[in-house]
């Protein structure tokens, strides 16, 4: 019974323009600098990384590692 005396919805707002992009044109001093940070990144990563046995898949030894040893398992 009180469909007939809802108020209607204003209409939406057009959207907003899509922005433009930037240029994807870098120069060459601007690509080293970017390597040298992402390179330095991955150095302090790395450290940490290499003691973690474990990753998604699971347990993450080489063959090598498996083998048993003289002095213990």
């Amino acid at each position: 019974m009180g469909s007939i005396l809802k108020p209607k919805t204003p209409a939406l707002p057009p959207p907003p323009a899509p922005i433009e992009a930037p240029e994807a044109e870098l120069s060459a001093e601007e690509k080293a600098k970017i390597k040298a940070e992402q390179d330095a990144i991955m150095r302090r990563r790395k450290g940490r990384k290499s003691t973690i046995l474990t990753g998604p898949l699971g347990v993450q030894e080489s063959e090598e590692e498996k083998l048993k040893t003289l002095l213990g398992e």
